[in-house]
């Protein structure tokens, strides 16, 4: 689950800081406001993903790299959703919920870490094959699983 619910969070955090961009230059409050709107629904639904990433880390063997890379992950992670608060804080006052340079800022940060962390969770899954069903493979049949697993070793 926590594959597929991070896409929406990760776009829209994307879209939001480049709306911000084109705000400045545009000096469009909409644009801002829309930008808002999605910082929050993104950190709500971010939440959410971090819930089942939490499940999927948990069930990483203790001592392996996957448990380190998915710490800095996680950590990463909510950083990056701390700092897209504190952004959407600093500009819920200002008048068309234009962004400060500072809370702009936090955003930027906060994005670039998103990237990293992005990567982290693209290795996860697919070089240590985390949250990946064990049955998995290029003509395996549809059902519908958790895809929580761990890599148990040769079969």
């Amino acid at each position: 689950m926590h594959q597929q619910l991070v896409v929406l969070p990760l776009g829209l955090l994307a879209t939001a800081v480049a709306f911000d961009a084109i705000g400045f230059v545009t000096h469009d409050g909409r644009l801002a406001f829309a930008s808002y709107l999605m910082i929050v629904v993104a950190v709500v639904t971010g939440l959410a993903a971090s819930a089942f990433g939490l499940i999927d880390y948990l069930a990483i063997p203790r001592g392996t790299r996957a448990k380190r890379v998915a710490l800095l992950h996680g950590s990463g992670n909510l950083v990056m959703l701390l700092l897209f608060t504190g952004s959407s804080l600093l500009r819920a006052g200002s008048p068309d919920y234009m962004p400060r340079p500072t809370s702009f800022v936090l955003a930027l940060v906060a994005l670039v870490i998103a990237a990293g962390t992005g990567w982290l969770g693209g290795e996860l899954v697919g070089r240590l094959g985390i949250g990946v069903d064990d049955d998995a493979g290029l003509d395996a049949p549809a059902r519908l699983t958790t895809g929580i697993s761990v890599p148990r070793g040769p079969r």
